[in-house]
């Protein structure tokens, strides 16, 4: 058991906790030894799971870690399940590190070069083509999701949102996805995404790369929306929204006509402005795509076909509407994730029986108490 800036890591002997860097809805994360390996290593405290949609998304970004090996998504290593009974069932991700994230690099206002908003995009974009090939959705694309080295190179991370789309089902799919600044305005206006959302999210974090700014920093999400259309322009044909509300409400919106993106970021490269227009188009179906924004003029220079992977493997998330998947379901497929983590790395696995117990009676004593 280590302490670091009052919070419980119980990462066995294997690990040395040495720096506290940063905390989320999610989890909290350190730097640490791998004394095994001697290399510096991040480790991700999972918040504790209490119910099935808990567990659903601890199982989903461990799937999608474990399945989708790419150079510019965080690459993991390892995963811990805490031995301890009283430890009800933590989870800790073991991954490569990196020690700052693009919020950090925006915050830090030193100002980057038009080739580093370049490179940092391809690789996003790249990123992003393999995991849409899959039909997967990161759908909290931010600048504080994106991590980095000295050097730029750059790998997504936090997939506890992400989503794997099945278009020929009628999926229920929730509003609240995306931190808001960086939110589609889809997702929004009508409660609709697809890959397309991430495209927009990439849109507002280039803007931001840009400029050192937060393009689109409405307090709520109808202000949101006005700052949307103010900003870019309020579309003639509004046919992509679907919810007779949002439509209503978009009807009492003065018009607003399209304005050049140069009145509002100010940048010199035209063809960086011309890709960031076409990330920021109001209508889903014509904002851009990854397979297209990769060709773009603006990433020429590093835009490679041969080096651009499509994701070709298999990849089971039924489990994400299968109205019949208990907690318990859940549970075990998640163990079935932590033991191909202790086979991989040569160590006992786990007895589900055993563990299934713990989850569940930690679960079970949580949804009492709310």
């Amino acid at each position: 058991m280590q302490s670091v800036n009052g919070t419980v890591f119980n990462i066995g002997e294997r690990y040395e906790a040495l720096k506290f860097m940063g905390a989320g809805a999610y989890g909290a994360v350190i730097k640490a030894l791998d004394k095994r390996t001697g290399e510096h290593v991040a480790i991700k405290k999972l918040s504790k799971i209490e119910d099935i949609i808990d567990a659903k998304r601890i199982l989903r970004e461990l799937r999608i870690l474990r399945l989708f090996r790419h150079e510019n998504i965080i690459q993991l290593h390892n995963v811990i399940l805490n031995e301890d009974p009283s430890g009800n069932g933590e989870i800790y991700l073991i991954s490569n590190l990196m020690e700052i994230d693009l919020y950090a690099v925006i915050k830090n206002k030193q100002a980057l070069t038009d080739d580093h908003v370049q490179f940092i995009t391809y690789q996003i974009v790249r990123a992003l083509l393999f995991l849409h090939s899959a039909n997967i959705i990161h759908r909290d694309l931010k600048p504080s999701n994106i991590l980095a080295t000295e050097t730029c190179d750059v790998q997504l991370c936090d997939f506890g949102l992400a989503r794997a789309i099945d278009f020929s089902a009628d999926e229920n799919r929730t509003e609240y996805v995306v931190t808001r600044y960086y939110r589609a305005p889809e997702i929004m206006i009508s409660h609709e995404y697809s890959t397309a959302v991430d495209m927009w999210s990439l849109g507002c974090t280039m803007a931001e790369l840009m400029t050192g700014q937060i393009l689109f920093k409405g307090e709520n999400y109808i202000q949101q929306i006005k700052l949307m259309m103010d900003t870019i322009g309020k579309p003639k044909d509004m046919s992509f929204v679907t919810n007779p509300n949002a439509k209503k409400f978009l009807d009492t919106l003065p018009e607003a006509p399209k304005r050049p993106l140069l009145s509002v970021v100010k940048y010199e490269n035209p063809d960086a402005l011309d890709l960031l227009s076409k990330l920021l188009e109001m209508d889903p179906a014509k904002r851009i795509k990854a397979s297209e924004a990769i060709a773009h003029p603006y990433l020429k220079a590093f835009h490679e076909p041969s080096d651009e992977p499509l994701f070709t493997a298999q990849a089971d998330f039924k489990f994400e509407n299968d109205a019949k998947m208990t907690l318990d379901d859940i549970l075990l497929q998640i163990l079935d994730e932590i033991n191909h983590w202790r086979k991989e790395n040569k160590d006992k696995e786990f007895e589900k029986e055993k563990y299934i117990k713990l989850f569940t009676n930690k679960a079970d004593k949580s949804s009492k108490e709310k």
